[in-house]
């Protein structure tokens, strides 16, 4: 998908190209505050690890050996819906009230030293750990633009001639995903007349 956009300002032609970028490195392999453990059948999701999900009964059991082994402080579930595609999310909700094409996969969770790492602190406090809850939901929510491929980058034309370009921007709304924040102030102005 790319979208284009032009106009003249004093003689001088404009453009912006937006356009969804690949290839394009995974979230997982950033500095991130959580660990993602997943397991699934076809896909090789999260981060790496030596977890064998067939060792436990249920996630239950799991979730448990993360807090007791892993010393996790704060855990989600991620829940996956695969049907043309596949989207992640911390939520089971809709459309994962589909049980043949929906489920839990995993969990993402942090331990107590990486938040204090993460956030400069020196205490784990009730306030940190709801900060940590929220970056994990981010981390989760980054991902699965990931793995549905809204990533996007733009190039700046003057006079036909490119100027600027960047990439690396997950999700696909350019006001919350940080794309429009780059651009000079005539190219933002061009996308937001257009949208």
């Amino acid at each position: 998908m790319t979208q284009k956009y032009e106009k003249e300002i004093n003689g001088k032609k404009i453009a912006l190209e937006i356009f969804q970028h690949e290839p394009y490195e995974s979230p997982r392999e950033w500095d991130n505050l959580g660990h993602m453990v997943c397991w699934h059948q076809r896909y090789s999701l999260g981060d790496p690890h030596d977890i064998d999900h067939s060792n436990f009964g249920s996630w239950g059991e799991i979730e448990e050996y993360l807090v007791k082994k892993m010393d996790a402080c704060v855990i989600l579930p991620i829940y996956m819906y695969d049907h043309s595609g596949i989207t992640i999310s911390t939520k089971y909700v809709y459309p994962y009230t589909d049980s043949w094409d929906a489920g839990q996969i995993g969990f993402i969770y942090c331990t107590k030293k990486k938040i204090r790492e993460y956030f400069s602190v020196k205490y784990v406090t009730e306030k940190w750990k709801k900060r940590a809850r929220g970056v994990l939901m981010d981390e989760v929510d980054i991902y699965d633009c990931y793995l549905r491929g809204e990533v996007y980058g733009f190039k700046l034309f003057e006079d036909g001639k490119e100027i600027d370009s960047c990439c690396g921007f997950y999700g696909d709304d350019m006001r919350s995903n940080g794309l429009l924040d780059y651009l000079p102030e005539e190219y933002r102005k061009l996308y937001e007349e257009a949208n």
